[in-house]
């Protein structure tokens, strides 16, 4: 990508969440990138394909955060990292974050755009992935993995939500904590015998540091 449309994009980004689509115009957008509203549509026709192309890019960063979790040599240590890398995207990201769940009608359309449909459907199977191989491998009790994976992602997201918005009254380090504790108790709940009681001591040490 040129770096016109990098800084577009970049611009665009900040522009709707600052603004919202009925804030959103093709002239704010050429005066804060610093062009002439000809030259932004020589880019882009409109400003809907703009915001497309915000969500086309957060869904393609996203996935590169992500699929550096396949490295991991075990299907507890994928998930293990897909975990990490997820929390790591939210937080160096947020707006990036924020716009991959920002709904069709928020953005004037009546649905997304077939390749950016293909990239989030793209990333929900990646989870249930992690969640089968866990269960295959005896970590996770028998189930359901796209539950377990909707599962996953709302108490992620639930907490990265409440986070980023400034609702928990702490830092990062703070919420890194807060954020792995939390975790463990959820996959306490969904761990099989195997791995129940490591999870359980990595609890009990997490506490013990404070």
């Amino acid at each position: 990508m040129s770096d016109m449309r990098d800084r577009i994009l970049a611009r665009a980004c900040d522009l709707y969440l600052e603004e919202g689509l009925q804030g959103f115009s093709m002239r704010k957008l050429a005066r804060s990138v610093g062009v002439t509203a000809p030259a932004l549509y020589r880019h882009y026709e409109n400003k809907e394909r703009v915001l497309v192309a915000v969500v086309g890019e957060a869904y393609k960063l996203f996935g590169q955060f992500l699929y550096r979790s396949l490295a991991g040599h075990t299907p507890l240590e994928r998930l293990h990292l897909a975990a990490t890398n997820y929390l790591e995207f939210a937080l160096g990201h947020p707006r990036q974050y924020e716009m991959l769940y920002v709904s069709p009608a928020a953005l004037g359309l009546d649905r997304l755009p077939q390749e950016v449909e293909e990239h989030a459907c793209a990333t929900g199977q990646f989870w249930h992935d992690r969640g089968r191989e866990c269960m295959d491998a005896g970590l996770l009790r028998e189930g359901s993995p796209e539950e377990v994976s909707m599962t996953m992602w709302a108490h992620a997201h639930g907490l990265l939500f409440l986070y980023l918005r400034g609702l928990l009254e702490m830092d990062e380090a703070g919420f890194r904590r807060m954020f792995e504790a939390s975790s463990i108790r959820l996959f306490e709940g969904l761990a099989a015998p195997r791995l129940f009681k490591e999870l359980a001591e990595r609890g009990e040490a997490l506490a013990s540091a404070g």
